[in-house]
């Protein structure tokens, strides 16, 4: 069989299958055992383990688990000594790219941090450099309401995640697919109102990319209606169950002070018994016209700040963003309703140069507090400092000390009730 022309110049050239076999067979890698040992150095080294003592590294995971994340676990036998997280295995340069474009084009690096609460991370950018602008105080309560209202079915598509994938984690499968089949309605809202599924890039500084639809609000009610059984029925099947009460209660217990002292916040910090919701201390937005319970642990079904704990303080969570949700559907549908004039652009500048300042504004994201802190000098519309304060960096480095003399199979469960999103660890 004559081998395919490739080319014709003078002369013709040909390449033979065995030309084409030996290029395939080119190295491409040169394999070298210390290449991990190099890029990412373990704090235990072989030759200085004692008897019976093992390093088992657990990850990475998935980026759509967990995140890649590889743990370090120093264990005699089946009891773990010591965890060592080792992250940057996924890095979207959020704060560069912050300090290298203009306030209003970093938005869309704000939503992939934690991408899977992206509304949420919007509200507190946008918030900080309206407070830098001086424009905080003019920002329509229509658009106001809508911040909110999309903050909140943000929060629950978030902690619809944390509990079922935490499900899954100790091998409850069922309620995975009812949080994922709940969870599509919150993102196809949502879809509707900003054109993206999950980064949306909505809520811009000084107001909104666009209004709510035409008929947002009827179809929210809906969502709602149809909703609120099927957090009670998600109630019954996992978190009241007794295998997943064995698993989780008396486990990673999380005592008060030890929260405090590492800076922990959100639901961690709320279920070892500190009522403490930066939508209800610091009072932002429109959060203190509404009515809204802060759940905290009560160490029901074992210890205040185990596993269980953390898992039913997001699930009641929940049910309070859906009594918010209601209220400022009741706003947006009553004294604050669309009209023709409305327009949630009216505030957004064309130019955004703060005065030379520094300032740290924060807000209750699903996972706990996020703040960012500006620099600005003066003279630019790029911010000169930029830093995010990612809950979930602060939150994971409690790992090592819940961890320390607990079951290895008992690790992944304390792993899964932190509720980490790497975008936000490793940013």
């Amino acid at each position: 069989m004559r081998p395919k022309l490739l080319k014709q110049n003078d002369e013709e050239t040909y390449f033979t299958l065995s030309t084409i076999h030996c290029k395939l067979k080119q190295q491409q890698y040169l394999y070298k055992e210390d290449n991990l040992i190099d890029s990412e150095p373990n704090k235990f080294r072989e030759s200085e383990l004692k008897s019976e003592e093992m390093i088992i590294n657990l990850g990475p995971q998935h980026p759509s688990t967990h995140g890649v994340l590889r743990l370090e676990v120093l264990s005699d036998g089946e009891i773990i000594k010591e965890v060592v997280p080792h992250i940057g295995y996924l890095h979207p340069c959020f704060e560069k790219h912050a300090e290298s474009l203009p306030y209003n084009q970093a938005i869309p690096f704000v939503d992939r941090m934690d991408y899977v609460a992206a509304m949420n991370s919007e509200h507190a950018y946008a918030m900080g450099v309206e407070k830098m602008l001086g424009i905080s105080e003019q920002i329509p309560k229509r658009v106001e309401y809508i911040r909110v209202l999309v903050a909140e079915m943000n929060r629950i598509a978030s902690h619809l995640i944390a509990v079922g994938t935490y499900g899954l984690d100790l091998g409850s499968f069922t309620p995975f697919f009812w949080i994922m089949r709940d969870r599509e309605h919150i993102l196809r809202l949502l879809e509707w109102a900003s054109g993206a599924r999950m980064l949306y890039n909505y809520i811009w500084i000084g107001g909104l990319f666009y209004d709510l639809p035409v008929g947002f609000e009827q179809r929210c009610r809906e969502f709602i209606t149809y909703f609120r059984p099927k957090v009670a029925e998600l109630e019954t099947i996992l978190i009241d169950n007794k295998i997943f009460i064995d698993r989780t209660a008396n486990v990673g217990v999380l005592p008060l002070n030890l929260a405090i002292n590492s800076g922990i916040t959100g639901p961690m910090l709320r279920a070892s018994g500190l009522r403490f919701d930066l939508r209800r201390v610091d009072g932002y937005s429109v959060y203190p016209e509404l009515e809204f319970e802060i759940p905290i642990g009560e160490g029901k079904m074992g210890k205040v700040g185990d596993c269980w704990d953390r898992t039913w303080i997001r699930v009641k969570e929940i049910y309070e963003s859906l009594k918010i949700m209601e209220q400022c559907l009741a706003k947006l549908e009553g004294e604050h309703k669309r009209t023709r004039e409305f327009d949630p652009q009216a505030l957004v500048p064309k130019k955004i140069r703060p005065k030379a300042q520094e300032l740290y504004m924060r807000a209750e994201n699903p996972k706990g507090e996020l703040g960012y802190f500006f620099r600005a000098d003066g003279k630019s519309d790029v911010p000169f400092r930029c830093k995010a304060r990612a809950c979930s960096f602060v939150n994971l480095s409690i790992l090592p000390e819940l961890s320390r003399g607990v079951l290895i199979a008992d690790l992944i469960a304390i792993l899964g009730s932190i509720d980490i999103v790497l975008g936000e660890v490793d940013r």
